[in-house]
C-alpha cells in the first residue's frame, strides 16, 4: 500500500484550514497531518509531525507567511513550502520565490486546481497560479540573459549540470539522488552551488534559467558543440 502524502496546514482562518483539509484528505493519497493558525505552534508541529509539505498562507494575524518560513529555515527546517494566499501581487510572489517556496497558489483559484496543484508540488514539481504565470516570467526577465547564461553556465562542474537539469525538470532531491545515484546530502550539496554560482535565489529560477538558457542561440549551439565532442 502506498504512503500518503503528509500535509501542514498553516492559515489563521479556521474555515479555510478545515475546508482545505477536508478536500485534501478526500483525494485519498495525502493526510493532513497539523493544521495551525498559530505561528508560535508551527515549527514544534513540523517537528513532531514531519510533513512531507507544507501549505503557508502569506498573511497571518500575528506575523507573515515568509518571516516565518525565514524562522523556521533557519532552525534547520527543510519541508518544501507552497504559498497559497488571496494576494496575486507580484511584489509578494517574487519575495516567496527567492525564499525558496516550491509553489505560489491563489485562494480564488478552483479548488480542485488547488488540490491538484498541492499534490504535484508534493511530487516534487514546482507549482504557481495560472493566473502569475505572466507576472513570473516579468519577475525573472531581470535574469543574466544571452552569453553572461554561457558564461555562468561554464562555471558550473559536469555533475551540476547534470542536476541543474533535473531540477529544471521539477524534480525533489529525492528522484535526483536516485536518478544520478547519488546521496541526497550530495544532490543538496550540489544545489547550494549551483544557486551560488547562477546567482538564483529558487529552484523556480533555476528550472527557467535552465529552460531559458537550452532555447536561447548561446544555449543551443554549446548544447551542439558538446553532442560534437560527444560524437568525436
Amino acid at each position: 500500500m502506498t504512503a500518503k502524502t503528509r500535509v501542514m496546514l498553516v492559515d489563521d482562518h479556521t474555515l479555510c484550514r478545515n475546508g482545505l483539509s477536508e478536500l485534501l484528505e478526500h483525494r485519498g493519497d495525502m493526510v493532513v497531518v497539523g493544521s495551525t493558525g498559530d505561528p508560535a505552534q508551527v515549527a514544534p508541529m513540523l517537528r513532531e509531525q514531519q510533513p512531507d509539505l507544507m501549505v503557508l498562507d502569506l498573511r497571518l494575524a500575528k506575523t507573515d507567511g515568509l518571516s516565518l518560513l525565514r524562522l523556521i529555515r533557519a532552525e534547520g527546517c527543510e519541508t518544501p513550502v507552497v504559498i497559497l494566499t488571496m494576494s496575486d501581487s507580484e511584489d509578494d510572489m517574487s519575495a516567496a520565490l527567492r525564499a525558496g517556496v516550491r509553489g505560489y497558489l491563489l485562494k480564488d483559484m478552483e479548488p480542485e486546481e488547488i488540490i491538484n496543484a498541492i499534490a504535484r508540488a508534493a511530487r516534487g514539481e514546482m507549482v504557481v497560479a495560472s493566473a502569475m504565470t505572466l507576472k513570473l516570467a516579468q519577475i525573472l526577465q531581470s535574469g543574466p540573459k544571452g552569453s553572461v547564461k554561457g558564461a555562468l553556465v561554464a562555471s558550473l562542474t559536469e555533475r551540476e549540470r547534470e542536476v541543474l537539469d533535473h531540477v529544471a525538470r521539477g524534480q525533489s532531491n529525492k528522484v535526483i539522488a536516485k536518478a544520478l545515484d547519488i546521496s541526497h546530502n550530495t544532490v543538496k550539496l550540489h544545489v547550494r552551488h549551483i544557486m551560488d554560482k547562477l546567482n538564483l535565489r529558487s529552484r523556480v529560477e533555476a528550472a527557467v534559467f535552465a529552460f531559458e538558457y537550452h532555447s536561447s542561440p548561446d544555449g543551443v549551439k554549446a548544447a551542439g558543440e558538446a553532442s560534437q565532442k560527444a560524437k568525436g
